[in-house]
C-alpha cells in the first residue's frame, strides 16, 4: 500500500513518464523512516517519512519544518541534499514525507586518519555557522532543567547535581544564529576522506552556536572518549577565531537532553558495525565527561 501511494505521489510530483524501480531502507533512520528510491530513470532520490508518532504529538511540522530547512542549507558551502518536494501532512503519502536528493558518500565514525576527520568535522561546522540564515524556528530545550533529578545510575551523583543547579541558573548571553541541532558524526557523509555532505537538518534553528559544538562533543566523548571531545573542541575554537566564545553552559545543557537515562549505545553506531561499545562504557563515559566540563568552569 505505501509503494503504491509513494510512487502515485512520485509521479505527481516528477510527471507521469517516471517511476519507482525500488525502495531500500537505508540505516540510521532512528526517529523515522527513511529510503533510496531508485527511479526508472536510473536517477536515485532519498525519501524521508515521519512515523513517529510520539514525535509528530510534540512537533506538528517536521515535513515542512525540514522542507524549510533544507532550503536555508543551500546557501551553505557544503554539500546538502536539494528539496524535491514534500507532503507536510502526509495526505498524498500516509506520513509527512520529504523527497530528496542522494548525497554521495558514507559516514565514517572509524577514521583511518582521525586528526584530519576532527579537523574537518570542525571545519564543516563552523562554515555552517557563518552563514547569515534566518528562519521561524528558534532553539529550547527538550528536558525540562527545572524538574530534572541527579541520576541513579551515575557513579557521580554529586557532580550532576551541581550541574543541574547551575543550568537552572541565568543562561550566558549569546547571538543566536542558523544552527544544525543534531550535528553529529553519523549526520556527515565521506567520500576520499573528504566531507561529502551534512544531513538530517529536521532540526535546524536560529540558536546559540555552542549547541551545536556541545552536541557534537557529547557524540564523540561517548563514541571515543574525552581527549577527541577536547580535541574538536580546540580546533573548532581556532578555526571559529573571533566568531566564537566558549562557554561550559552549552556543553551542559546538551548533556543533560537524555536525562533521565541511563545512557546506551546509540542504535545508530551498531547500525553501522560498532560493536566494542557498551552501555555500562556509555556510563562511565558520560561520567567522565560531566567531569570535565565542570573543571572548566
Amino acid at each position: 500500500m505505501r509503494d503504491k501511494l509513494l510512487n502515485e505521489w512520485i509521479k505527481k510530483v516528477l510527471g507521469s513518464s517516471t517511476s519507482i524501480k525500488s525502495i531500500t531502507p537505508l540505516k540510521g533512520g532512528i526517529s523515522s523512516e527513511i529510503f533510496c528510491i531508485e527511479m526508472t530513470n536510473n536517477k536515485s532520490l532519498v525519501l524521508r517519512q515521519f512515523t513517529n508518532q510520539e514525535w509528530l504529538t510534540k512537533c506538528l511540522d517536521l515535513a515542512l519544518h525540514e522542507a524549510m530547512s533544507l532550503e536555508c542549507a543551500k546557501k551553505i558551502d557544503i554539500p546538502t541534499p536539494e528539496l524535491i518536494a514534500f507532503d507536510e501532512k502526509g495526505i498524498d503519502t500516509g506520513h509527512p514525507t520529504i523527497l530528496m536528493t542522494l548525497l554521495r558518500g558514507k559516514v565514517d565514525i572509524e577514521p583511518i586518519m582521525q586528526n584530519k576527520w576532527i579537523n574537518d568535522i570542525a571545519k564543516t561546522l563552523n562554515s555552517i555557522h557563518t552563514v547569515d540564515i534566518q528562519m521561524p524556528w528558534n532553539y529550547y530545550t527538550y528536558n525540562k532543567v527545572h524538574e530534572l533529578e541527579e541520576p541513579m545510575w551515575t557513579k557521580k551523583p554529586k557532580l550532576w547535581g551541581q550541574a543541574i543547579e547551575i543550568l537552572k541558573g541565568e543562561k550566558p548571553k549569546t547571538k543566536y544564529r542558523f544552527i544544525h541541532r543534531d550535528y553529529h558524526p553519523t549526520n556527515i557523509l565521506w567520500d576520499n576522506n573528504q566531507v561529502s555532505g551534512v544531513v538530517d537538518w529536521v532540526n535546524s534553528c536560529m540558536g546559540p552556536t555552542g549547541i551545536d559544538v556541545g552536541h557534537c562533543r557529547l557524540n564523540l566523548a561517548l563514541l571515543i572518549g574525552v581527549n577527541v571531545a577536547d580535541d574538536f573542541l580546540n580546533r573548532y575554537i581556532e578555526i571559529a577565531g573571533n566568531n566564537y566564545e566558549y562557554h561550559p553552559f552549552w556543553d551542559l545543557i546538551t548533556l543533560i537532553e537524555f536525562l533521565p537515562g541511563p545512557p546506551k549505545v546509540y542504535r545508530g553506531w551498531v547500525d553501522l558495525n560498532i560493536k566494542h561499545l557498551t552501555n555500562e562504557l556509555m556510563i562511565g563515559r558520560i561520567d567522565n565527561y560531566l567531569a570535565s566540563i565542570m573543571k572548566r568552569l
